[in-house]
């Protein structure tokens, strides 16, 4: 049994039958009173964001994850369907547990969080940058590069980033798929 201690950032806490993810945490003290130990949650199994806050050193229910590489295969009526790299076993996941479907294109690695203690997915994670495609976007102007103006591209996924005027169609292009903006231009 863990105790509020034990709290760190990204741990996965069972809280009235629902689990949540540790965004943030942090402790109050005061003089007279016993100290407080908060924490901002975001749902695993449901799109809720909570604050929770414990007196120091009461007991939480951690709930152990195992992170395991899967590959993306294709989107059909039952979700997405990915593959343990491993054991080559399918397995279909609902668009809610993906955290950035509009940048999976087929065959991308994923990491997919399993609950081990029912052996269910519990979401899946795109790696931080990707690199892309620009298949569309309008041609920039010439000499218009003093600002930092930006202008929607269209992505070999069919997700729209907002680029540098300076991007042309058909260079490629690396996305931070946590906020979906562009990060920089990838030499081939």
């Amino acid at each position: 049994m863990a105790t509020t201690a034990d709290i760190s950032r990204g741990m996965i806490i069972k809280i009235d039958g629902s689990l949540y993810s540790v965004v943030e945490f942090g402790q109050n003290k005061t003089a007279r009173a016993a100290a407080k130990v908060w924490a901002k949650l975001k749902g695993v199994d449901n799109s809720r964001t909570i604050e929770q806050t414990w007196n120091s050193g009461e007991s939480i229910h951690p709930v152990r994850v195992e992170r395991k590489p899967f590959q993306y295969l294709y989107k059909d009526d039952t979700g997405y369907n990915f593959m343990d790299t491993e054991t080559f076993e399918q397995m279909a996941v609902q668009e809610q547990m993906v955290d950035a479907p509009q940048f999976l294109k087929d065959g991308q690695e994923v990491s997919m969080l399993i609950n081990t203690e029912t052996e269910l997915p519990m979401s899946v994670e795109l790696p931080d940058k990707i690199v892309m495609q620009v298949t569309y976007t309008e041609p920039g102007l010439k000499g218009d590069t003093a600002t930092r103006t930006l202008k929607p591209a269209t992505v070999e996924t069919g997700a729209t980033v907002n680029v540098p005027l300076f991007v042309n169609e058909g260079e490629l292009i690396r996305i931070n798929t946590k906020t979906g903006e562009y990060v920089e231009r990838v030499k081939e």
